[in-house]
């Protein structure tokens, strides 16, 4: 399939006149011609942050991964984590590779200094300190930078910034002067958008990162639509409107050279201890690594 047809479809979030059949097809097309980037979901069946994983589930994962991606993105770099950018790398596979920070201090001693380990041994493209820390009110921004400041100055000739929700580089222009790359998380769902203007609201969050970032380049390091699960407020979760969001970004990350990394690759159980039900399913891949919208 052609691109050219993909974007005269990418405004199928606005009218019902394609059936699932077709938009199934179009889902599955877009997936085997390849995509940017994805968030890397280790976390099989039962198991949750803080359990060590396997480097044999690592590698089942990346390998049914790596026909349709350019890069993953890691969270963490401890619990056997730190081998998904290395696992990654020997599939030829480019990696974000994040510090999970939080309000314990020593393990985000560990974290940043295994990535600047990591780093150091040329198994990161991108580094990223922190995941929404500071959405998460889990370190002050003075703390914040410093973990930052002292990441970048061990690490040379790779871009290091930090990953929180597209507005947060408004709201805080210290943390977005310090970054090299502007790393920003976009979800129209949990701004209880309705599909149909899901792919208008997410350009308008990558817009208002660009204006933050004064002439920075801006990654889209989020961005997904769950399959199953309850609403929130117009946001639906469903086969079809989970099908429609991947298509469309996919082609407006293509129309318009956005680098995107799709969240997620594999549906996760634990997230419903903080999202809810819908948390469990925002995988391309359900939980049994099967690609879904068969």
């Amino acid at each position: 399939m052609s691109y050219r047809k993909d974007k005269e479809l990418s405004l199928i979030n606005t009218h019902n006149s394609i059936d699932s059949a077709e938009l199934a097809e179009l889902f599955k097309d877009n997936w085997q011609a390849g995509i940017h980037g994805i968030a890397f979901s280790a976390y099989e069946e039962g198991q949750e942050p803080g359990v060590q994983i396997t480097e044999a589930q690592i590698r089942k994962r990346m390998k049914i991964l790596q026909p349709h991606v350019h890069w993953i993105r890691s969270f963490s770099c401890t619990d056997g984590n730190e081998m998904i950018p290395v696992i990654a790398k020997e599939y030829g596979i480019k990696t974000l590779v994040g510090a999970w920070l939080s309000d314990d201090t020593e393990l985000n001693q560990r974290e940043m200094n295994k990535l600047i380990e990591l780093a150091q041994a040329g198994f990161v493209d991108i580094a990223a300190v922190g995941n929404e820390v500071l959405y998460r009110q889990e370190m002050t921004e003075d703390e914040l930078l410093h973990a930052i400041s002292s990441v970048k100055g061990q690490i040379k000739d790779i871009p290091v910034a930090y990953v929180d929700a597209y507005y947060e580089f408004e709201n805080r222009p210290r943390i977005t002067e310090i970054c090299d790359v502007i790393l920003a998380n976009c979800y129209p769902f949990w701004e209880g958008c309705h599909s149909n203007y899901a792919i208008l609201y997410m350009q308008d969050m990558y817009r208002r990162a660009v204006k933050a970032g004064k002439g920075k380049k801006v990654i889209i390091s989020e961005c997904g639509w769950p399959n199953k699960g309850q609403s929130h407020h117009g946001a639906h979760p469903s086969d079809e409107n989970a099908m429609k969001y991947f298509i469309n970004t996919q082609n407006w990350s293509r129309e318009y050279d956005v680098e995107v990394f799709y969240f997620s690759s594999f549906d996760e159980a634990w997230k419903i201890g903080d999202e809810g039900d819908v948390g469990a399913y925002w995988g391309v891949y359900d939980k049994d690594e099967n690609l879904k919208y068969q």
